[in-house]
């Protein structure tokens, strides 16, 4: 036999033809023939520490660090000496993300070659990644999630077949609302171990997240089913039935008609999972339409307002606001809202409500004859006759002479304000046009020169006009002449 080989000659001239081969292949980049070849050679001669070491070299160019890592480890188990092997044994504890053992691994090829630049740079390597797992436990319970993903980034340059660091990057991406790049990562780890519990766990984060909850908790069962005593899993399983049930319990109420009911138990969903932004988001609207059948529109704005900070793209939300605005006379921000939509979705529906919108808005701007009057908007000839009456008697120039100059003003403006309205609502055409919006100066509407003497005179009638005579102290009564 060959000493430290464990071949006889013939066998160990056969191994290293082999080994030959494996090397023109791998030279080749034909990795997996080079595999082949190496494998050959370990089975004449597999006491030989060199070809554990070529194949160690040959699974880590294809990427199968686990595999490589143990032919590294039997190539320095045969032979303590070979610095290479050292070296192969330690990239592949980094590669796998476990730099504390990389580190010993280059400590040992530096004792055996203390001038080996390649040891000297791995150990650098090996030390950072040690300081990024370090700095991103610290991050991330500070919640800084950004932080952590930019370290694990760092971190998997130098260890590419970490999973620990990539369930890290894909939960913080999760926890940061970038759920198709953490599902893709989550995804790349199920395709080469469907059983990591880790991974089925950022899986049902992630749908949970983005409000497929019944989808979530299949995943958390089977991540559980994995690993019994997964925390997170186990906490997200819990927080995800309960938030279903409220929800649901939440919206069966308020289609029964229990607003209060239907309020309270929104109320207590949204107090299960702070981090669930898109569920909150419509939790937040629908309190925000109970609130608004409830009449409450301040708090349905308040709540339709907290929806689109979680989710500035929640249409449903920006719709319910719109409408409590339009019911408080809220002109502007309602317009503000009904554009935001329409921009996102330009449909017919959208256009139309818009565009009532800023008919109020304008109708806002003018003056508003019916609350001059004090009418309702549905108000009949007989009733917009007697407000005209009132209001006209009751600011008539004539009742306030003995008033101070700057009462005289006010009632006075006030006086034509009420000849304007009457003269508007009391012409069904002129009405029409005001009441849809359109200008009241086109078609000679024009109450610039308006006198409202004229009305007063035409209404109340008399062959001398009327006077106001005083009867008492504060007190008017008018005759005519």
């Amino acid at each position: 036999r060959s000493i430290g080989t464990g071949c006889f000659p013939g066998r160990n001239r056969e191994a290293e033809t082999f080994k030959e081969q494996g090397n023109a292949y791998y030279a080749k980049k034909d990795y997996n023939e080079a595999y082949n070849y190496y494998t050959k050679a370990i089975d004449m001669c597999p006491k030989n520490a060199s070809y554990y070491g070529n194949r160690a070299a040959t699974l880590m160019m294809l990427g199968r660090f686990r595999e490589a890592l143990g032919d590294a480890q039997q190539s320095v188990r045969l032979d303590d000496s070979f610095v290479r092997g050292h070296l192969r044994e330690g990239k592949c504890h980094l590669s796998l993300g476990n730099a504390m053992a990389a580190c010993r691994s280059f400590q040992r090829a530096l004792e055996l070659d203390h001038k080996n630049a390649q040891a000297q740079q791995e150990f650098k390597n090996a030390n950072a990644v040690m300081e990024y797992e370090k700095i991103a436990e610290t991050d991330f319970e500070k919640r800084d999630f950004r932080k952590v993903v930019f370290c694990m980034d760092r971190a998997l340059e130098f260890a590419p077949a970490c999973h620990r660091f990539k369930i890290l990057k894909a939960e913080c991406l999760a926890m940061l609302g970038r759920y198709p790049e953490a599902q893709s990562v989550a995804s790349d780890i199920l395709r080469m171990d469907s059983t990591n519990a880790d991974a089925l766990y950022v899986r049902g984060l992630c749908l949970y997240y983005e409000d497929c909850i019944e989808k979530a908790v299949q995943f958390f069962v089977q991540a559980l089913r994995m690993a019994p005593d997964h925390e997170k899993a186990c906490i997200a399983c819990r927080n995800a039935k309960a938030l279903k049930a409220k929800k649901e319990d939440g919206n069966k109420a308020f289609k029964e008609g229990n607003y209060k009911l239907a309020y309270e138990l929104y109320t207590e969903a949204l107090g299960i999972d702070p981090n669930n932004i898109k569920t909150n988001a419509k939790l937040y609207c629908n309190r925000g339409t109970v609130n608004s059948k409830l009449r409450k529109l301040d708090d349905a704005i308040e709540d339709c307002t907290n929806a689109v900070k979680l989710d500035d793209t929640y249409i449903k939300a920006y719709l319910r606001r719109a409408q409590c605005y339009m019911d408080t006379e809220q002109y502007e921000e309602a317009v503000r809202d009904y554009e935001k939509v329409y921009q996102t979705e330009k449909t017919k529906e959208h256009k139309q409500l818009l565009k009532n919108a800023q008919l109020e808005l304008k109708k806002s701007k003018r003056k508003d004859y019916y609350k001059i009057l004090g009418v309702d908007k549905n108000a009949s000839e007989d009733e917009i006759k007697k407000a005209y009456r009132k209001r006209a008697l009751m600011h008539h120039p004539d009742r306030h002479s003995g008033a101070s100059a700057e009462v005289q003003k006010e009632e006075e403006k006030k006086f034509k304000e009420v000849g304007e309205a009457f003269t508007i609502l009391s012409d069904p055409k002129k009405k029409t046009r005001y009441d849809s919006g359109q200008d009241l100066d086109e078609e000679g509407m024009n109450m610039g020169d308006f006198d409202p003497n004229n009305i007063f005179k035409a209404f109340f009638g008399g062959p001398g006009g009327f006077s106001f005579e005083a009867s008492g102290p504060g007190s008017f009564f008018f005759q005519f002449g």
